[in-house]
């Protein structure tokens, strides 16, 4: 007996969490990356301006605000290496409910005291997504805590899609839309809602090579999951060791490629950013341009192309080498 297809995020789900996120998330801009001599337009989507410094404030926010008095008075549980920590953490205090997250030892310290900072329970464990997501599980098992998934959820990919809708307002002729894919949820969301909106546009993933899992489920068109170390790769907003189900449907109905772009690149392209465009992204949030600057040759040639800067929240001493070279 076959699967029953998954049923994918409208346009009206995506319009209803952008209105959801109206006075919550920044709207974030589109800064002009300057390439002389270059015939393709670059913009970088300044998604480190928002109030946690990264894009999974929309996700969480989404998530968090419809649930039910009840559901709230429980309060909420979450597994993230920092930013869907804060995201998660920063959504509950705005509703008045207890946010537990459970962390990997060897997450970016800046992102520990910041989710700190925002009032939540940490709770370490080892370095995998699934011993982090088991733990996760356990706790709301034994304490009621209400889950919010990191990525594999349609209110959580509903919300990061009001990026989407952003981008084709304010550059209505985009042609590419590079998009950095750890489990997904970003991915998922703002390609329906780029072909939803502008049909016509094509949706790159990019994601490191170091924790490549995203690229090989695409190419195979099957789920890969990563048995390996992902910690590996300095993009750690990126180390999740497979995409999500419900992501990976939309990925198979929205995106036209996954690319993949080295350490060396991330770090090359987190420089680039920074002095041609003086925004401050964090590795993963680097990726997506790193592709645009060194992967030409893999994309499809077009006239715009906006880039998806996805967070900012670096550790001080990689960004001091990062600029030192």
């Amino acid at each position: 007996m076959s699967e029953k297809p998954a049923r994918l995020v409208t346009l009206a789900e995506l319009r209803a969490a952008q209105e959801r996120l109206r006075g919550v998330v920044v709207h974030t801009p589109l800064v002009a990356f300057e390439m002389p001599g270059e015939p393709v337009a670059l913009w970088v989507k300044a998604e480190g301006l928002q109030p946690i410094g990264s894009f999974k404030l929309r996700g969480a926010f989404n998530k968090v605000a419809q649930l039910s008095a009840r559901e709230r008075a429980c309060g909420v549980i979450t597994y993230s290496s920092g930013n869907h920590a804060q995201g998660v953490a920063y959504a509950a205090r705005a509703v008045g409910a207890k946010a537990v997250i459970v962390m990997p030892c060897n997450a970016p310290q800046v992102k520990v005291n910041a989710t700190q900072a925002l009032g939540a329970e940490i709770v370490t464990v080892g370095p995998t997504t699934g011993e982090r997501k088991a733990k996760a599980e356990e706790l709301a098992a034994a304490f009621g805590y209400v889950i919010i998934p990191p990525y594999d959820d349609r209110d959580i990919i509903a919300g990061q899609g009001s990026c989407g809708l952003e981008i084709v307002a304010d550059r209505p002729t985009v042609d590419l839309v590079l998009v950095p894919v750890g489990g997904g949820g970003l991915l998922s969301g703002v390609a329906a809602a780029v072909k939803l909106t502008r049909p016509g546009a094509r949706v790159i993933g990019v994601e490191p090579e170091l924790a490549a899992d995203a690229a090989e489920s695409f190419k195979t068109g099957r789920i890969v999951a990563l048995t390996g170390d992902q910690s590996q790769t300095a993009a750690d907003g990126l180390r999740s060791q497979s995409v999500g189900v419900l992501n990976f449907a939309h990925m198979q109905a929205f995106v036209d490629d996954i690319v993949t772009v080295t350490e060396a690149e991330i770090r090359e392209a987190m420089r680039r950013t920074i002095f041609a465009t003086r925004l401050v992204p964090e590795p993963s949030g680097a990726v997506a341009v790193a592709a645009a600057l060194f992967h030409r040759e893999q994309l499809p040639r077009v006239r715009e192309t906006v880039a998806i800067m996805t967070g900012g929240n670096v550790e001080a001493a990689l960004l001091r080498s990062v600029l030192e070279g």
